[in-house]
């Protein structure tokens, strides 16, 4: 799956326990109708995924839906999902200019200027 819109967020770096468990946030607005502001969280080595990354910068975002179970010292069962990046590229707007044809040299549209005047009316057909 994929999130593609614009950069709203990055999060510094958390470390977390003993065991040095890395997690860094990111949220990425939607360019939609009703644009919505979505968290992702990038863990362990993949934070260093969003060092490159700004904040405005339009981006493509591949993520993983994650779920799990947790009971309660009450015995009561709770569910949790969290939206997990894997991997993050720049995208360019539609309409960037390093997205427009080429322009051809202006040379390209110059009269011809070795055409005879009696060829005016010479047509094969």
């Amino acid at each position: 799956m994929e999130v593609q819109g614009k950069v709203k967020l990055i999060g510094e770096t958390q470390t977390f326990g003993s065991n040095g468990f890395r997690k860094r946030e990111l949220v990425v607005t939607t360019e939609e109708q009703y644009p919505q502001h979505i968290l992702v969280e990038f863990v362990q080595d993949k934070t260093d995924l969003l060092n490159n990354y700004q904040v405005g910068q339009s981006v493509k975002v591949n993520i993983n839906l994650r779920g799990r179970e947790w009971v309660n010292p009450q015995g009561e069962t709770k569910y949790f999902n969290s939206i997990q990046g894997w991997r993050i590229e720049a995208v360019q707007p539609a309409g960037a200019p390093g997205e427009m044809p080429p322009v051809p040299p202006a040379d390209a549209f110059e009269p011809a200027t070795n055409v005879k005047e009696e060829d005016h009316d010479d047509l094969p057909f």
